[in-house]
């Protein structure tokens, strides 16, 4: 027998969500045509004043206003006919040098329905989808997503956390940043400490080229080298510290990449895995957090994985005791959090 409650609740549920999909393509728009930003202390402003500042027109800027209100990402006043992005609101969504600035996330999102059919077909023949293989929306927002977290915790809070890093690399340490992608986390590294030496690696040609670019925009090519190369056949030996930024679990043999990286190590040398926040249990993983990293995990992460020799499918979220079992069939003896943020478990591992 139907619960009429639980029925009308469920169907409030779900078009909150509908609401709040379709809303995340207005989100979209506004950090592209800057929105946000025009409106980002500017305090009480109108549809034509908000127009004008963005060389937008007035009609379509007057829908979106409201879209916006009525997702509480704006205040409206009534009585002007004024809207409103508080400071607040603003540095989540106009504000890039923010740390909990996440408008970059709703490209990434799109990636994901640009990448519908594909999601489709692998959930139909089990095969996976590698990383090349998606939307290009998917690289640039991944790395705009990331890169703000990195930059406001990686050289003050994550790698202070590990055992005698920071001093190493302060004096001049060798670094492997693996999986680096457009190398963001290596050149925030490279530019907190000039004494030491950094290598980006990633199998995705185009993100090295892009890469590249941008440790010559920053002035640090001179000590961050970038190469295509895989988790298992990287250049170089006895680094200090190698970095797995948020990419371990999308790889298709996670233990064999470890254990290849125990070979390139000093005999004293730190691992460095950051991976996406997630408890021991999947009970522990249902909350918004892990809803979302769920998706990007069934859509993304576990493909990836499943596109790859072993296949291991680790996905996104699995947890500080899943990683510690690769790390210890890889032959490492330590493995410990160091930290973490509400999104990121910060973990280290020793030889």
């Amino acid at each position: 027998m139907i619960n009429e409650a639980r029925l009308e609740s469920f169907v409030h549920q779900v078009v909150n969500d509908m609401a709040a999909s379709m809303s995340g393509v207005m989100t979209n728009i506004g950090h592209k045509l800057g929105l946000y930003k025009s409106m980002a202390g500017a305090g009480a402003i109108t549809p034509q004043q908000l127009a004008q500042r963005t060389s937008t027109k007035e009609r379509y800027v007057q829908e979106w206003l409201n879209n916006q209100v009525a997702g509480g990402y704006v205040i409206y006043n009534s009585e002007n006919r004024t809207y409103e992005l508080p400071d607040e609101h603003a540095m989540v969504l106009a504000n890039s040098e923010s740390s909990v600035f996440l408008s970059p996330g709703f490209d990434l999102i799109s990636s994901m329905w640009l990448d519908e059919d594909k999601t489709i077909a692998a959930f139909e023949t089990g095969k996976g989808i590698a990383w090349q293989e998606h939307h290009p929306r998917l690289f640039c927002s991944c790395e705009a997503f990331f890169r703000n977290g990195y930059q406001a915790y990686l050289t003050n809070a994550w790698i202070p956390a590990l055992e005698g890093v920071e001093a190493k690399l302060k004096a001049g340490g060798k670094v492997a940043d693996i999986g680096c992608g457009h190398g963001a986390s290596t050149i925030i590294m490279a530019q907190a400490f000039p004494n030491s030496t950094f290598f980006g690696f990633d199998y995705h040609f185009d993100s090295i080229a892009t890469a590249r670019l941008r440790a010559q925009a920053a002035g640090v090519a001179d000590r961050v080298h970038f190469e295509v190369a895989t988790a298992k056949n990287y250049p170089g030996k006895d680094y200090d510290l190698v970095c797995f930024m948020d990419c371990l679990h999308d790889m298709g043999d996670p233990v064999g990449a470890v254990k290849y990286t125990k070979e390139t190590l000093t005999d004293n040398g730190t691992v460095l895995l950051v991976e996406p926040f997630a408890g021991k249990n999947i009970e522990d993983n249902i909350n918004p957090i892990g809803r979302m990293y769920y998706a990007a995990s069934t859509a993304i992460c576990t493909p990836n994985s499943l596109s790859q020799e072993v296949g291991l499918g680790l996905g996104a979220q699995a947890g500080e005791t899943k990683l510690s079992e690769v790390f210890s069939e890889a032959g490492f003896s330590q493995f410990r959090r160091a930290t973490a943020t509400p999104f990121n478990l910060i973990l280290e591992a020793r030889i």
